[in-house]
């Protein structure tokens, strides 16, 4: 019963964290196997936003779940993977699909898609028609995840 009450808060929390994204329509992408290997916005993302992305309980909200190599970072989640060495474990284009929607992989996973908008259900009015995280983000976060090498 625990865990389905933080699922709830962390959807919830991670619906809220779209406030800043703007409508836009969000920008096409292919699944090859387990990844999205190409760049949802043609360039690399900056690896010190998306750390401060990661770690931001009030946008990518990454911590109510999972932990990391994070020592100043208070409260780290457990229900989820520890986020150390995942850029050893996957590459960009497996980091940005598990961003994109990680359903694509597991359709019973509790990681909440970051830049999927239609099929969405429970979402505050205000935020309909918005990612989380917009493209630029998403590349973000991928730099950044991809220097856990340890």
């Amino acid at each position: 019963m625990r865990a389905g009450v933080a699922l709830a808060a962390a959807v919830g929390f991670a619906c809220l964290a779209g406030a800043g994204v703007r409508a836009e329509a969000l920008r096409p992408y292919t699944i090859v196997g387990d990844a999205i290997p190409a760049s949802l916005t043609g360039a690399k993302g900056d690896p010190v936003r998306g750390r401060a992305i990661v770690t931001n309980r009030n946008v990518g909200l990454c911590l109510l779940c999972h932990s990391g190599p994070f020592p100043d970072e208070r409260f780290q989640g457990n229900m989820a993977p520890d986020l150390a060495g995942v850029g050893a474990h996957w590459s960009e284009g497996e980091l940005r699909l598990r961003l994109v929607d990680a359903r694509k992989l597991n359709p019973a996973t509790i990681m909440p898609p970051y830049y999927v908008v239609d099929g969405m259900n429970r979402v505050v009015p205000s935020l309909r028609g918005k990612p989380i995280l917009s493209a630029e983000q998403i590349e973000d976060v991928v730099a950044f995840l991809a220097t856990l090498k340890n």
